[in-house]
């Protein structure tokens, strides 16, 4: 995998925290490219070859998860899942997430209910929070 430059990097690392951070928001692959002063097809491929997706796989990879998050907390509609992650669309959000999971969010949902969340060693999450120098 070639290393984009140096430049560059630090846009594409900008436009990835702010796919992050708006997921929700409506994000185009143009407009990241406009910020990072570069054309779109130059930005999608120096994103892809940083991280290893395009731009859009990554958004809707972002959307996925917070929707499988919010859909096994179970307070929300389908709807409303679907609304707070950004589409604007049921139809397209429920084919995005079968396609992306392999299953329908109700499925997803109701499958969820059922499973236990797993054990995870205490040693673990000490490991992930403790301060770095």
């Amino acid at each position: 995998m070639r290393r984009p430059a140096a430049p560059l990097a630090r846009h594409l690392l900008r436009a990835r925290d702010l796919i992050d951070r708006a997921y929700a928001e409506p994000l185009s692959v143009a407009a990241l490219a406009r910020g990072a002063s570069v054309s779109p097809a130059y930005f999608s491929r120096g994103f892809k070859a940083a991280f290893g997706e395009t731009p859009h796989q990554y958004l809707m990879s972002r959307r996925m998860e917070r929707a499988k998050a919010l859909l096994r907390d179970g307070e929300r509609s389908v709807t409303e899942v679907c609304m707070a992650v950004g589409f604007a669309s049921l139809g397209s959000f429920s084919t995005q997430f079968r396609r992306f999971t392999g299953e329908s969010p109700s499925a997803y949902r109701e499958r969820s209910r059922h499973q236990e969340p797993p054990l995870v060693p205490g040693c673990y999450p000490r490991m992930w929070t403790r301060p770095r120098p």
